[in-house]
């Protein structure tokens, strides 16, 4: 049987939807791989998220250099997945960033662990295509938060 990853995007739902998706999926550490940390939805960026998740009894752990650079969240914004795909292909052969992989790796093969970004469907993220590059022989469990109701 192969090991799981979550996956979880923030995009319409609360902190507190995201950290209950979280707990009952038995997630251990949240590893955020935004580029930038931050985020005009309450509750989401880096400081308050780490203290909520973490409150919940669930580390936090933020790997910058497997977010996607500008030129990759401008393509997303745009809706061209095969830009972002190239763009961030390009961010995973860095050196930083096959270290922060190492870790993450490392770190899913120990540990039930999530990667959280913003979009909320994993398949227009690059959080798809760090898993197919780097955990492919994981079994990946999309997380969907409860939406927020208007």
């Amino acid at each position: 049987m192969a090991p799981k990853v979550f996956t979880i995007g923030y995009e319409q739902a609360t902190q507190a939807a995201v950290v209950t998706a979280l707990r009952e999926a038995g997630v251990e550490v949240l590893a955020d791989i935004r580029y930038l940390p931050l985020s005009r939805r309450p509750g989401f960026s880096k400081t308050s998220l780490r203290a909520a998740v973490e409150e919940a009894g669930i580390g936090y752990r933020h790997l910058k250099q497997l977010g996607t650079p500008a030129e990759g969240r401008a393509a997303a914004r745009r809706g061209d997945h095969a830009e972002l795909a190239r763009v961030y292909a390009g961010q995973l052969e860095l050196p930083e960033a096959l270290a922060q992989m190492a870790e993450l790796r490392d770190l899913a093969e120990h540990k039930r662990v999530a990667l959280l970004c913003y979009e909320r469907e994993a398949a227009e993220c690059h959080r798809s295509l760090l898993t197919d590059a780097l955990l492919s022989d994981f079994e990946r469990v999309d997380l969907v938060p409860v939406l927020l109701t208007a």
